[in-house]
């Protein structure tokens, strides 16, 4: 009964595809007991807007209402399909600058978010996972040097952690999405770089935060799901804890490559899985032991 915490719709996002209740309905189809509904945040300023947005006429005001048409239609699925799976209803944050703080916490306040996907999409407000040429926009501002771009998106990540300590750590090591790959996880492993990776993997595990493994980054082509194995490793040895996302984008999307991830949880050491459980209106943690034995793996072929 695998999970996911991290899934997206082309009903409440642009650069996603189909109806968020037939994303639902393919969860159930595909056997995941608990799902999570975790569209984005809105964006508070014009200079904020992807491109794709700006060609849809959009502003941060309509994303203000795309996001709370959101959460009604969420919770409306929630109650709908509560016998056939435990949905919970969040968001993927933003944190674009230090005021993001601030409105992440009255997105929990106003909609009562059962969790937040804590996600930095941006290095020096660059998006650098919207497409190659932006991510080359946002190296070109430290001098096209790669490690510098990692130090300044850890960093940053840092902050992000600190302000939000959200609930789920969302792909913890974007920065890798268009870095080249020969050189990718070298530049991952300098000790500059590395110590940031150390710093943050302290800080979640302090305050038990949920890494997701997220495989999504094998639909980009990388050799690792989200973090890498080496990032995997020293979690695992921290003590840290794991949970699973497929970082749904439309209903196809819904356990995207989860047939790759017995293989890579079983490389990496990865036996327990953590997950989300609604409880007295309050969300708690528990651990599934023995993933890896579990009959949801069995059914994938059937898909």
């Amino acid at each position: 009964m695998p999970y996911s915490y991290h899934s997206h719709s082309g009903q409440f996002c642009k650069h996603g595809y189909g109806l968020l209740e037939d994303v639902v309905k393919e969860a159930i189809r595909k056997g995941f007991r608990g799902y999570g509904l975790s569209e984005h945040m809105p964006r508070y300023d014009d200079s904020e807007l992807y491109p794709e947005e700006i060609e849809a006429c959009c502003t941060p005001k309509s994303l203000a209402t795309t996001y709370a048409d959101f959460q009604i239609e969420a919770k409306r699925l929630k109650e709908l399909y509560k016998d056939q799976i435990s949905l919970l209803v969040g968001a993927e944050i933003e944190f674009i600058n230090k005021d993001y703080a601030h409105h992440v916490d009255q997105l929990r306040k106003m909609f009562t978010a059962d969790y937040v996907v804590g996600s930095l999409h941006h290095v020096n407000t660059i998006p650098i996972d919207f497409s190659p040429e932006l991510y080359a926009d946002a190296l070109n501002q430290v001098n096209g040097e790669l490690d510098q771009l990692y130090v300044r998106y850890f960093d940053e990540q840092y902050i992000m952690l600190k302000s939000v300590r959200p609930e789920v750590v969302g792909h913890f090591d974007l920065i890798r999405i268009f870095a080249d790959q020969t050189v990718a996880d070298q530049t991952l492993l300098l000790p500059h770089v590395w110590e940031r990776v150390i710093r943050n993997i302290d800080y979640v595990v302090g305050y038990g935060g949920l890494f997701e493994i997220n495989s999504r980054s094998w639909k980009k082509g990388l050799r690792d799901a989200y973090p890498q194995r080496d990032i995997i490793q020293v979690i695992n040895e921290k003590g840290g804890k794991f949970t699973l996302s497929d970082d749904c984008h439309g209903p196809k999307d819904v356990g995207l490559f989860y047939e790759k991830l017995p293989q890579y949880l079983l490389e990496t050491g990865v036996s327990i899985i953590y997950y989300l459980s609604q409880q007295n209106n309050k969300v708690i943690v528990k651990e599934h032991l023995n993933i890896l034995d579990d009959e949801f793996w069995k059914g994938i072929k059937d898909w």
